[in-house]
């Protein structure tokens, strides 16, 4: 069963929001919020599979609520879902610093929601190629960062970083790096705990500041593929 904490302020948006998770098998909404400074107690309080934030809440907004959620040992399961109205610009790559799984614009169809969710509890990032592109748009005009976890990573944990930088799967992964996918996950896993990242998000996030986020996933920063 996947459990579901709603913090959004307008009482209509959550309750939409968990008809159509209460009707589907093996999702339950445990807990709701008004604002960011409730879900995390909240999210203490039941300790749910997925935190679904919105990202403009009064006093605690969604993003400083996902900050809080990341930085407590004790919700380190919590795998939080950013949601809006907006344009992804301006959110998507402060979310995922402060440790979101994944963003999601809140007219998405009601089935691609509910498999977000369940991508989410998977612990796989929600990353769309349009939000990719947004941060290849962003990084690629700028020289990147040494990452300080960067000396600590094989050279096939980078590679692998890369490619999960670009969107791809375990299962692409190992396609692309002619490994079979449990070698593959290995491989992403030991550069999660090398580089301290909560999650696959995480991953995408220091790939982009390291400069392994590049299109071509070589490491090198350049002009953005052709869509």
């Amino acid at each position: 069963m996947i459990r579901v904490l709603l913090a959004d302020d307008q009482p209509l948006i959550r309750s939409g929001f968990r008809a159509l998770l209460d009707a589907e098998d093996g999702i339950e909404v445990v807990a709701e919020a008004a604002d960011g400074g409730e879900a995390v107690t909240l999210a203490l309080e039941h300790l749910p599979d997925i935190a679904l934030l919105d990202v403009r809440m009064p006093g605690v907004d969604g993003i400083e609520a996902t900050r809080r959620i990341a930085a407590d040992p004790a919700l380190a399961a919590v795998h939080v879902v950013i949601l809006t109205n907006y344009g992804l610009d301006e959110y998507v790559f402060e979310a995922l610093r402060a440790g979101a799984a994944g963003f999601l614009v809140k007219d998405i169809r009601p089935e691609d929601f509910l498999h977000a969710v369940r991508v989410a509890a998977r612990g796989d990032a929600l990353l769309a190629p349009s939000i990719t592109r947004k941060l290849i748009d962003r990084y690629v005009t700028q020289p990147p960062v040494p990452g300080a976890g960067l000396a600590e990573l094989t050279n096939r944990e980078r590679e692998a970083v890369a490619l999960v930088a670009r969107g791809l799967s375990n299962d692409q992964i190992a396609a692309r790096m002619v490994i079979s996918p449990l070698t593959a996950k290995t491989h992403v896993n030991r550069a999660m705990v090398k580089l301290r990242a909560r999650d696959r998000a995480q991953l995408v996030v220091f790939a982009y500041e390291s400069g392994l986020g590049s299109p071509d996933g070589s490491g090198q920063a350049g002009r953005p593929a052709p869509a």
